[in-house]
């Protein structure tokens, strides 16, 4: 379950009631409906991008809790049907809240990174996490800006989940991952609409990944060097 207090440090932006039900959930799954659970968790990540960053960690608890004590999966099938729900309505979500859209894409992530089968991960997660990456980089997604000269939320979101997962959904399907880099390239050779500082952050994620997803000593001393400036 991670390092003691974590867990019950991600629970506190919950309500009393809640923060009990999910305490509960961790130490006793068979006691609480394990549905309305992955449903909390689910909809505060839409509206949380600190907890969606970390929600994948709680899940993964709860799910080990369950079959620990029950040898059942009824949180992990919540879970992943209301993934698969929001999935379905991305586009809605994203033209309604930018914001929510982006905390889903994280949340996404997030599940696909801490989730294993047999020690893998999820089959069912890898096209729609891929297909949530794909969005974020359109030109539409990588020419937005939150702020003059600043990059959008969308290519901030990209490069971060890249990092965090791009390495393993590579593994799991080399074409895709081949066919993304090539609409982030022609996403920095945009011509106009992408800030300078979203450039590069597309060109730093387009070396991390030709350095075999690590960044290089040199890249880190330029691309480090030139954000905090």
């Amino acid at each position: 379950m991670g390092e003691p207090g974590r867990e019950e440090y991600k629970i506190q932006s919950f309500d009393a009631e809640t923060q009990q039900l999910l305490k509960t959930a961790l130490k006793d799954p068979g006691a609480v409906n394990l549905e309305k659970v992955a449903d909390v968790i689910v909809d505060h990540s839409l509206q949380d991008c600190v907890f969606s960053k970390e929600a994948g960690r709680m899940c993964y608890a709860i799910i080990q809790a369950e079959s620990k004590q029950a040898g059942q999966s009824v949180f992990r099938r919540g879970l992943l049907n209301r993934l698969q729900q929001e999935y379905q309505a991305r586009e809605q979500l994203r033209a309604r809240s930018l914001q929510g859209w982006v905390c889903y894409v994280t949340f996404i992530c997030n599940i696909f990174d801490y989730l294993r089968v047999n020690n893998m991960p999820m089959m069912a997660l890898v096209n729609p996490v891929y297909d949530c990456l794909f969005r974020l980089a359109q030109p539409d997604s990588l020419s937005k800006e939150e702020e003059v000269g600043g990059p959008g939320m969308e290519v901030d979101c990209l490069v971060l989940q890249l990092h965090r997962v791009g390495e393993q959904l590579e593994r799991m399907n080399r074409q895709r991952m081949d066919e993304l880099f090539v609409l982030i390239r022609d996403g920095f050779l945009l011509p106009v609409g992408l800030s300078s500082l979203a450039q590069l952050l597309l060109l730093e994620i387009i070396e991390f990944r030709a350095a075999g997803w690590q960044t290089t000593p040199a890249a880190h001393k330029y691309y480090y060097s030139e954000v905090s400036d």
